[in-house]
């Protein structure tokens, strides 16, 4: 298994060191500290639940990852009560631990949680983890002023923005200024669930409820308990679970599906939505009651199209962090580069950004980035994607476009496809649809 790991991980360009037993990993783990750690509940001489707690006492924001069966699946749930991040079911696909990864490194999506109050400046808001909310915007100054005053509270609360401008961010800050925030931060994504599973992965489930339930399973609500649960993209809930969801707002408690006696809860509920909630409220789409139960504190969100003169500051954290992660010494923009950065509309808000900085900062070879290093294409609009280089000759159709900028992506990561789906903001398994796509199609257009 441990041999197996490293060879998955490897190709999706991470660099890995493997450990024979517990011990042998704290002992790494102090020598050269990691940016994950994954670890097996059942390791020798030192226990996952150990090498847990080791790591705790030395990092409380370095990513933990538990692998377990079945048959332990409580050691699992007692891992995420201590400051594990995830965990994973054995057996399990590449493309799962693949998944894990996107979230870990993208979203932040951690519960093990500093102790100490996040410290606060004029424009820094420290979140508490690798991540930073960067603002001299006086709209998102005031929606963290809100957060901050409300996060004392136990009620619930409601972020409205568009993808990418920070929503979860906000939700960890509001955990990590409460009481609760050495407890348990469980973040589930409403609509990255098919609705057949929603069910299951928020509330638990017993053994034998349904076809394919062959053990018990703790849910998202419990694993949150004496914590905060963030709901992201409420409003994909299906109308059945928007009942359920109502319950537990109403009664503090939940119902694994088919058990028979209501767990009590102590939780405090966060949700985020980018859609427009009022009009899905109007046309019966979102129960009104479920969400005047949620909107007892809306918080608004501006995109980054609104805030404009953050980006200066979001540019240097980003080559800053790209520059540390990569080993590079990029030193900033040339003019160009920086007048298409300021004239893009980012429809991908403050995410794309990211995304674009990573890429410029990679294919940069000299000290400053250049335009043809962004790599801007006509769907982030505005201004700036009539600068953007040309990666197709005119009258070129979109999907040749799309196939030769994701090409390019590969080229340049070497053909790493997990770093090349970072770079396009897609998933690894969107990426390899891409692929299997053109290549039918070549297979098609050029038989033989």
């Amino acid at each position: 298994m441990r041999i197996a790991l490293k060879e998955v991980l490897t190709r999706s360009g991470h660099n890995v060191t493997t450990a024979i037993n517990g011990l042998e990993g704290i002992k790494l783990f102090e020598k050269n500290p990691a940016q994950l750690v994954i670890a097996d509940v059942r390791t020798p001489k030192l226990s996952g639940l150990e090498l847990l707690h080791q790591v705790r006492e030395k990092s409380s924001t370095v990513p933990f990852v538990l692998i377990t069966a079945y048959g332990s699946i409580d050691d699992a749930v007692e891992a995420m009560k201590e400051g594990a991040t995830d965990y994973l079911l054995k057996p399990f696909s590449a493309d799962t631990l693949e998944e894990l990864l996107r979230r870990v490194f993208e979203n932040g999506a951690q519960t093990a949680l500093t102790s100490s109050r996040p410290a606060k400046t004029a424009s820094h808001y420290r979140s508490g983890f690798p991540k930073e909310i960067i603002t001299e915007n006086e709209s998102m100054k005031q929606a963290l002023e809100i957060a901050l005053k409300v996060s004392a509270s136990k009620s619930t609360v409601l972020i409205h923005g568009e993808s990418g401008t920070g929503k979860e961010l906000v939700a960890m800050f509001i955990h990590l200024n409460s009481d609760r925030k050495d407890r348990p931060f469980v973040a589930v994504n409403c609509a990255a669930m098919p609705e057949t599973l929603l069910e299951s992965e928020l509330f638990g489930h017993e053994k034998g409820s349904f076809t394919g339930a062959i053990s018990k399973k703790i849910g998202k609500f419990e694993l949150a308990n004496h914590g905060s649960i963030l709901l992201d993209e409420v409003t994909e809930m299906n109308p059945a679970l928007q009942a359920k969801l109502l319950r537990v707002l109403q009664e503090n408690e939940i119902d694994r599906v088919g058990g028979r006696d209501p767990i009590q809860l102590d939780i405090r509920v966060i949700a985020t939505t980018n859609r427009d909630i009022e009009e899905a409220v109007e046309s019966g789409r979102f129960r009104e009651d479920l969400y005047f139960r949620l909107n007892v504190i809306p918080l608004k969100l501006p995109p980054l199209r609104e805030r404009e003169g953050d980006i200066p500051h979001l540019v240097k954290y980003f080559l800053n962090k790209f520059n540390t992660i990569m080993g590079k010494a990029v030193k900033g923009l040339d003019e160009e580069a920086e007048k298409a950065l300021m004239q893009n509309r980012w429809k991908g808000n403050v995410r794309e950004l990211e995304n674009v900085m990573e890429r410029a900062v990679l294919l940069s070879s000299g000290e400053n980035i250049s335009l043809n290093d962004l790599m801007l294409t006509s769907t982030s609009g505005g201004a700036a994607a009539q600068t953007a280089p040309d990666i197709t000759a005119p009258g070129s159709t979109v999907a040749k476009m799309e196939m030769e900028l994701i090409h390019r992506t590969l080229d340049s990561t070497k053909g790493n496809r997990t770093k090349a789906a970072q770079m396009l903001g897609v998933s690894i398994r969107t990426l390899r649809n891409k692929l299997n796509e053109y290549k039918a199609r070549k297979e098609k257009e050029e038989p033989g």
